[in-house]
């Protein structure tokens, strides 16, 4: 019974912060205008609030302090969580640089690594048993002794800040990542019950998951088409954020992360590896992301924001019953269908773009 109250709580406060939040940032002038602040990867039009960090991460911090057995690890999600938003709004504005955002990312995810967060190993998808990461440590002494699992935290570190920058790469659209990373949460939530505890109580990280779930519904109401206020890049990193500590918290769910957000995760490797192919930064900025590229098909916000959805729900609900190998074919398919999909819509950009020249 917890549960329910906890996430409805958390969607409460989301609901009920967001409003004052858009109030707030329009008076103080934290807002995104097109005119002002141009950017290739905007599809948005007139003036819109940017700070949506703060409401999502209020959401989440009053139902943890009121539902959550306080934990060394919780305290530290929370604190970097709160970090994440200060960088968030920062960012929102002044513009950070995209190289300091990124290694200020380093530097709060190792935080809450050394609050005790860690993966102890990896599932071997492909010939059963598991990858210890947690075999080659080295102990010093700062205010106590402390043990550094070597590989566990550096394989920790890199998990999160991808998702961190993944995830924010996937907020293009109107309601299109609050609604992915509810869907992801409450998937993840359900899992936690059947999936051994780490670190904490079983149900701490059950409870962790829907509050997460619900903060971002709260949230959603406000950023559905047509959108009131924009997640920001606080909301972004922080829904990244939450998804990485959760997948880390409860025994092999990193792959089943994986799978959930098949489409923003192979989407973003595609537009890495196309920006290194074309010789530009990975944190450049674009429009062609997989979101973009259904826009420029004549797809509707609400559309692709639906599709984001029903995909994340489709391969929530396939992780109850696909394992190892399964997973990873699953993965190869959708990977081979967004590529197939560039494939075409390059065609049909390219014969557009002869039509326009002969016209």
């Amino acid at each position: 019974m917890s549960i329910l109250w906890a996430s409805l709580l958390a969607f409460i406060v989301s609901l009920v912060i967001t409003k004052p939040t858009i109030s707030l940032s329009k008076r103080i002038g934290l807002v995104d205008d097109p005119k002002k602040r141009s950017h290739p990867a905007h599809i948005h039009e007139g003036i819109i609030p940017r700070a949506g960090g703060i409401p999502l991460y209020l959401g989440l911090l009053i139902p943890s302090l009121l539902f959550i057995t306080i934990s060394k690890i919780v305290i530290g999600i929370l604190i970097v969580g709160a970090l994440i938003i200060i960088v968030g709004i920062l960012d929102d504005f002044y513009d950070i640089s995209p190289y300091i955002r990124f290694f200020l990312n380093i530097i709060l995810v190792s935080i809450v690594i050394f609050f005790g967060l860690g993966i102890p190993y990896v599932s071997n998808p492909f010939f059963g048993g598991v990858v210890q990461l947690d075999s080659f440590t080295f102990t010093f002494d700062l205010f106590g002794t402390h043990t550094f699992l070597v590989w566990s935290n550096i394989v920790s570190i890199i998990w999160i800040v991808a998702l961190m920058n993944f995830v924010n790469w996937s907020k293009g659209v109107d309601g299109q990542m609050p609604g992915f990373v509810l869907i992801a949460a409450l998937f993840l939530g359900s899992l936690s019950f059947r999936i051994p505890a780490h670190h904490i109580t079983k149900e701490s990280i059950i409870l962790l998951s829907f509050i997460t779930a619900g903060s971002f519904g709260g949230f959603l109401v406000w950023n559905v088409y047509p959108q009131k206020i924009m997640p920001g890049y606080g909301g972004g990193s922080l829904a990244g954020f939450m998804l990485g500590v959760l997948s880390i918290l409860s025994f092999g769910k990193i792959g089943i992360v994986i799978l959930i957000l098949s489409i923003p995760l192979i989407d973003a490797c595609y537009v890495i590896i196309r920006r290194l192919k074309n010789r530009t930064s990975p944190f450049r900025g674009d429009a062609l992301h997989f979101h973009h590229r259904l826009l420029q098909m004549g797809w509707g916000k609400m559309r692709i924001a639906l599709f984001y959805w029903i995909i994340t729900f489709l391969f929530g609900l396939s992780s109850f019953f696909l394992y190892g190998i399964q997973k990873v074919l699953a993965l190869i398919m959708v990977a081979g269908a967004l590529a197939f999909f560039i494939i075409i819509s390059e065609r049909i950009k390219k014969e557009k773009n002869i039509k326009q020249t002969l016209l």
